[in-house]
């Protein structure tokens, strides 16, 4: 089975303020890459001192990054067609909704589901279902709120319920994960 995780910082409660973007490549239920990209965000310099206490980006950080519509091209590719899968998916997708609209950027044809969602099905009565607490349960390592190292944890973590739930095809991803694969547009 294949997928792609994705994952947004933000440098403000704005949706379309994304700083950091990263995505973890998923082939034939393995890692094969994660990539992640710093975005000067469409406020820049303003960022909110709450975002930056969360991921510790900076202005100075993003200053002499790209914006969006330039990083788009390259990242375009890893999402068109694709089955994507993000921890808390209406964050992320809310993120690259706005940030599409506000760029006049089209959306890109895509299917989605959240981690978040399938793991309060499969894993019942835990206490917690952040990606951190995840994590620690299924012991994955990981940098926590910097998008690479979230993407790349996120996938880790699908793989561990696809493993659970003996999925092994897209096909039966809703079925057998107890969740729903959404439409990006």
């Amino acid at each position: 089975m294949d997928f792609v995780t994705i994952d947004f910082e933000t440098a403000t409660p704005q949706r379309d303020s994304p700083c950091e973007i990263g995505l973890t490549v998923v082939e034939g239920l393995k890692i094969v890459e994660t990539k992640s990209w710093l975005i000067k965000p469409l406020y820049y310099p303003h960022f909110n001192p709450i975002n930056v206490a969360v991921h510790g980006i900076t202005p100075a950080d993003v200053k002499n990054q790209p914006d969006f519509r330039e990083l788009w091209p390259s990242i375009q590719p890893y999402l068109e067609g694709r089955f994507l899968i993000a921890h808390n998916a209406s964050f992320d997708f809310s993120v690259l909704r706005k940030t599409l609209a506000t760029y006049q950027l089209p959306l890109p044809n895509t299917r989605f589901a959240c981690s978040l969602k399938f793991s309060k099905s499969i894993w019942q009565g835990l206490p917690k279902y952040d990606l951190k607490s995840l994590c620690n349960m299924h012991r994955i390592n990981f940098l926590h709120h910097r998008a690479a190292s979230d993407a790349h944890a996120c996938a880790a973590l699908t793989l561990k319920a696809l493993a659970h739930t003996g999925t092994r095809a897209e096909e039966e991803f809703a079925v057998k994960m107890l969740t729903q694969i959404s439409h990006l547009s």
